[in-house]
């Protein structure tokens, strides 16, 4: 299958050592740690429905829930109701090292060189950021504030699809069954606190298909 033709737009993200986790969040961020990150680039903001609505009319891939409810219907909304296998499939389709962040690229991209900020903007949102009261659907991606390294939305809107298995708190040593939830990051509309500071860890068996969670793609090398 020859590349995509109208890809997301990408942010380059600089390599850098992480310090992994917070001692201030849930049990599963710690224990802090270092991890050397190496430069890549990652998309602007979450894929959006119109950015999918290419790839499910180029491979007549199944359509996810809530792509026919009109709450969910503006072209610049996240796509969601994604499962990590189809968050894979469309990362594929997009070409050659096309792929989903780890959940250390992930966090690294939304410090935006911020070290131990809360937020991935500083020590507070910036002003608007996240919008008030009843909310039906997301909102459309792309109408924030970028944070330090171009990225907008990252935190907010929807949980994302990571490439990683995940495993619980960070010096768990894997029990004998295979892990069996993959790794997701960011926050939710749905939820009363709809944003979540950088370190802040979500899971879901790869299989499942929720309201909040969509996903965007990287790409290896700066």
């Amino acid at each position: 299958m020859r590349p995509c033709e109208c890809p997301p737009e990408l942010v380059s993200v600089p390599g850098g050592l992480l310090t992994m986790g917070s001692e201030h969040g849930r049990p599963d961020e710690r224990p802090r740690h270092p991890v050397l990150v190496a430069a890549f680039r990652l998309a602007r903001t979450p894929v959006t429905r119109a950015q999918y609505r290419v790839f499910l009319e180029r491979t007549h891939a199944t359509t996810p829930p809530w792509w026919g409810d009109p709450a969910f219907c503006d072209p610049a909304q996240p796509v969601v109701g994604v499962n990590w296998f189809e968050a894979q499939a469309y990362a594929a389709w997009l070409g050659a090292s096309w792929r989903l962040p780890s959940e250390a690229e992930w966090e690294w991209a939304a410090r935006g060189g911020l070290e131990d900020a809360a937020t991935a903007w500083g020590a507070v949102l910036p002003p608007g950021e996240v919008p008030e009261g009843p909310l039906s659907g997301p909102w459309p991606a792309g109408r924030g504030t970028p944070n330090g390294f171009g990225l907008c939305d990252i935190g907010t809107i929807v949980h994302e699809w990571c490439e990683d298995w995940y495993t619980g708190a960070y010096d768990t040593v894997p029990g004998p069954e295979p892990p069996t939830r993959r790794a997701s990051r960011g926050g939710s509309w749905r939820h009363h606190v709809r944003w979540s500071p950088p370190s802040a860890r979500s899971s879901l068996p790869p299989d499942f298909r929720y309201a909040d969670y969509g996903f965007r793609v990287a790409r290896g090398g700066a």
